[in-house]
């Protein structure tokens, strides 16, 4: 449905594009859109292939190291084979005398047309008889067909099945692996396309001007999916990793990566560190060889801020470093033999919850910054203004969370849903919003159209409001689809089980 939808948006735009004079030439919006709609052709294209081959073998699942992986038909029969119930099978192909069904008998693993580990791949298409079986023995035979017989025959019903498992082991870990991105990518370049469009539309950026609306397209572009990341962790997404405010689950319940990844606070502080490493050499980029003012130095010291903040916070984040600082407490362990054991000697429950205050501090010291900065015209001071304060709102929520955190630490795996984390979220998701509507051309628009920064203010608001609602529709959804895909396996399993 998307791509029809998407399909027709490409038909009417070629239509108006060849209608009316290119007024921005040169725009890299229609770049983008060509580029996003293969892209989402490509994921929907593996999508396809992938659900096909999941429902042809319901052992195919997207699980860690398990996607795509195809499924050897000898490996099947070795597990029939040890089942209770391969002993005495109760259907017989119409060409199987019965003869060498025992557990050591090489029948099960040598016929005419059976399959060797080198062969398995190759030359799967040559069809086999069908069984001969008697009224209501249908869905045992549908499932014989679907998995491949026991002795590895291959029929002209399972010929998808085959072709797939012709397609090499690497190609299908590829597959997984470009699908597994390409969703993610789709979202970010989403929001690219929708943001060049509205540039385009504008007629805003040009010459010198891209790149003050470039940072603040990139910066509030950040803040806003920041946002959405905050209101994702509040309704249960990345429970895995631990990150939607509960502790982090052990390794035999997601797995090794899965519970060696970092906590959220090191992510924050990784992403500031970045920031504040990489625009230390761009601040002066809109004036390349001109001489540095007061306001060029404001914004290198802002960047040296991010640095310094980003590094200290991962250091924080580092149990090596914890181990370390509490070696200046336990310099003489000799002396703590028979105390070991006790409780007072265990570490404290706040050490299984990372509760790291440097990412938020940065944050509150930029809004309380860009609050105070002096710009060019009244609307552009208030503009920076409202993003500042939102982003100190979004600083005090979460101090408000790392309070009611230290005084009760999570217990349990299930996210705990801090309602502080809600206002977070609204506060970083309008305040990049404003942030990106406080560029220079987008502030001369709104002084030639004689509106103020109140108008930009309640029009951000009221999407936010929106935006969430959506986010928090659609996360609904998956979790409907979700359950839904269970229930469906655990039939199937159920169906495989009883025959």
């Amino acid at each position: 449905m998307f791509l029809i939808v998407n399909g027709v948006g490409l038909v009417t735009g070629a239509w108006y594009n060849n209608s009316t004079p290119d007024l921005y030439e040169s725009n890299a919006h229609h770049k983008i859109g060509w580029v996003l709609t293969w892209t989402m052709s490509a994921q929907a294209l593996i999508a396809v292939l992938t659900g096909y081959m999941r429902l042809r073998d319901p052992s195919v699942t997207s699980e860690e190291n398990g996607s795509l992986v195809p499924i050897s038909i000898n490996s099947i029969a070795l597990h029939q084979e040890d089942s209770p119930n391969a002993a005495t099978p109760e259907h017989r192909y119409s060409n199987d005398s019965g003869q060498g069904t025992e557990r050591a008998s090489s029948s099960l693993r040598s016929h005419s047309l059976a399959l060797s580990d080198d062969s398995e791949r190759q030359g799967l298409i040559e069809p086999c008889p069908l069984p001969e079986y008697h009224q209501g023995d249908e869905m045992a035979i549908d499932s014989k067909m679907q998995l491949g017989s026991s002795r590895g025959f291959i029929c002209l019903r399972n010929l998808p099945l085959t072709l797939y498992m012709l397609i090499p082991k690497q190609l299908l870990h590829a597959l997984a692996i470009a699908y597994t991105i390409l969703e993610r990518l789709i979202l970010v370049l989403g929001f690219v396309a929708l943001t060049s469009g509205v540039v385009t539309y504008g007629g805003i950026m040009r010459g010198n001007h891209i790149f003050n609306g470039l940072a603040h397209f990139v910066k509030g572009g950040i803040f806003f999916w920041y946002g959405l990341l905050t209101l994702g962790r509040w309704m249960g997404s990345f429970a895995d990793l631990g990150w939607a405010w509960n502790i982090k689950p052990s390794k035999y319940i997601v797995g090794k990566s899965k519970a060696s990844a970092p906590s959220p606070e090191f992510v924050e502080s990784l992403v500031i560190f970045l920031y504040g490493s990489s625009n230390v050499f761009l601040e002066h980029l809109a004036a390349w060889g001109d001489i540095w003012t007061a306001q060029d130095l404001e914004h290198v010291s802002i960047s040296v801020m991010f640095l310094g903040g980003g590094l200290c916070g991962m250091l924080i984040e580092s149990t090596k470093i914890r181990e370390l600082s509490n070696l200046t407490f336990y310099q003489q362990p000799r002396r703590l033999g028979a105390y070991e054991s006790h409780d007072e000697w265990q570490e404290p429950k706040t050490y299984r919850f990372a509760m790291n205050p440097l990412p938020g501090l940065i944050i509150l010291l930029l809004g309380l910054m860009m609050s105070s900065h002096h710009q060019s015209s009244m609307a552009s001071t208030m503009l920076h203004k409202q993003w500042g304060t939102l982003l100190v709102g979004y600083s005090l929520a979460r101090a408000v969370t790392y309070i009611l955190f230290y005084l009760s630490p999570p217990t349990s795996l299930l996210p705990s849903r801090p309602p502080s984390e809600l206002v977070a979220s609204f506060c970083l998701i309008s305040g990049g919003l404003v942030f990106m509507a406080s560029n220079k051309d987008t502030v001369a628009a709104m002084n030639s159209h004689g509106l103020d920064a109140m108008f930009i203010f309640t029009l951000t608001m009221g999407l936010t409001a929106l935006l969430m609602a959506w986010t928090m529709l659609v996360v609904s959804v998956k979790g409907w689809a979700v359950r839904h895909e269970s229930r469906r396996s655990a039939k199937m399993l159920v169906i495989k089980q009883a025959h």
